[in-house]
């Protein structure tokens, strides 16, 4: 038993064998697992204006300066397509957001005709309990899904972000250690042995395509699976998309340390409606986020007390309020306090944070990046590949791994260039 080597998925992108761009990081697939949700509608909604020139990158760390000179894949080489097991489409959904307040009814009717293609390139994704359909069978379904997509639309790379709802912390099994384990129990019809974040993965996997969590879901936490990636020689990115409260507390703790204040307590509470309201008013989904959330808070105050609560307020909707109390020792044991509130539509946070990782993931393709790209930490609340939390040290090392991936990039065009010269000079 062992693992499709082959599913047809991965033939090249153009008659000849090479790829359809000449330089950089190409024409690039952006597959959404969770394509019909607020997060990926609020993504296809705003590459759409920034296309269409009807709004400015603003909120996309890969349109400031520093990045100019990096060979990222332009916002137009950009194409979504997904899975999902809603039908609801992306239009649809979109007008709800609309009726939130979140989006301009003006900008949703120019973008219309280009939310409905993203729509028609949205796939059945995962659905539990199909009776009599192995979870191995699924998964190859779903990778030849972001394969045809690769190959119908001439694409270089395509790179997989899952922005489905939160799922709740898995025991571990043994097969979780075991590749050989792991396989034998996904061809068992009468066995779902993994979540449906780690069966997205896997197909990512399968497909050979690069892999970001933007969700504390298991995903890549099934160490079979990440060792797995690793040896496919795939750059993996996550996890949990660090959108507002969490990016705050990122910059604010490293600040308050390097004044030599002294953090006794960092209590905080999260106020939340919408779909993520309703998904994290389960005690167990819930705490995957809430660990998430709170592990590298620990790490920058050095272990101080961090209690963290998340209610479900239906009547914010698509809102997230945040508010944080921390208490502080300063000279000679005085106290201090500061406050903070949050208030903002979390997906129009998230979505800019979707098209950086897509083109910066393309760049790490490009340049033959493997296994977890600790560098891209610098958008997740919890990074693979990295123990760095101070948000100004993350950025540092995002813009520098940035340019050498770039330098790595344009190093090789320009001797591919020269062996092309010389061969027309030759002739």
């Amino acid at each position: 038993m062992g693992i499709p080597a082959d599913l047809g998925i991965n033939e090249a992108a153009t008659a000849d064998g090479g790829t359809a761009s000449g330089s950089g990081a190409g024409r690039v697939g952006l597959w959404l697992v969770g394509a019909r949700g607020s997060v990926a509608a609020t993504a296809a909604t705003g590459l759409a204006a920034i296309n269409g020139g009807l709004a400015p990158a603003t909120g996309c760390v890969t349109a400031q300066e520093g990045f100019a000179a990096v060979p990222l894949p332009g916002f137009a080489d950009l194409l979504i397509g997904g899975h999902d097991i809603s039908d609801v489409s992306v239009a649809k959904r979109v007008e709800h957001l609309v009726g939130a307040g979140m989006l301009p009814q003006h900008l949703v009717s120019s973008v219309r005709a280009e939310l409905e293609e993203v729509d028609a390139r949205v796939c059945p994704g995962y659905q539990p309990g199909q009776i009599g359909v192995s979870q191995a069978e699924t998964a190859r379904r779903l990778a030849r899904d972001i394969g045809e997509f690769r190959r119908d639309h001439e694409l270089d790379r395509v790179i997989v972000i899952d922005v489905a709802s939160t799922e709740a912390p898995i025991d571990h099994l043994p097969e979780f250690d075991d590749l050989d384990l792991l396989l034998e129990a996904l061809d068992d019809p009468a066995r779902a042995i993994l979540p449906p974040s780690s069966l997205s993965a896997y197909a990512a996997i399968l497909a050979e395509a690069p892999y970001i969590c933007f969700t504390p879901s298991p995903a890549l936490n099934v160490p079979a699976l990440a060792r797995l990636a690793a040896e496919r020689g795939l750059p993996t990115a996550g996890q949990d998309g660090k959108t507002g409260q969490t990016w705050l507390r990122s910059v604010l703790a490293p600040g308050l340390a390097a004044r030599g204040l002294r953090v006794l307590s960092w209590a905080g509470a999260n106020l939340l409606g919408g779909g993520d309201g309703a998904t994290l008013a389960d005690p167990e989904a819930v705490a995957g986020k809430l660990q998430s959330k709170n592990r590298g808070l620990q790490a920058l105050t050095g272990g101080a007390a961090t209690p963290l609560h998340i209610d479900n307020v239906p009547d914010l909707g698509e809102t997230k309020v945040a508010w944080d109390h921390i208490n502080l020792e300063g000279f000679l044991g005085s106290r201090l306090t500061l406050q903070t509130t949050w208030s903002a539509y979390d997906s129009m946070l998230a979505a800019p944070m979707i098209l950086d990782l897509a083109r910066l993931m393309a760049l790490a393709d490009a340049a033959g990046e493997t296994g977890q790209i600790g560098e891209l930490g610098f958008f997740f609340k919890d990074p693979w590949g990295s123990e760095e939390h101070a948000f100004a040290e993350q950025s540092r090392r995002l813009l520098d791994w940035a340019q050498e991936a770039g330098a790595r990039i344009d190093a090789t065009s320009a001797k591919s260039f020269g062996q092309v010269a010389q061969s027309v000079v030759a002739r």
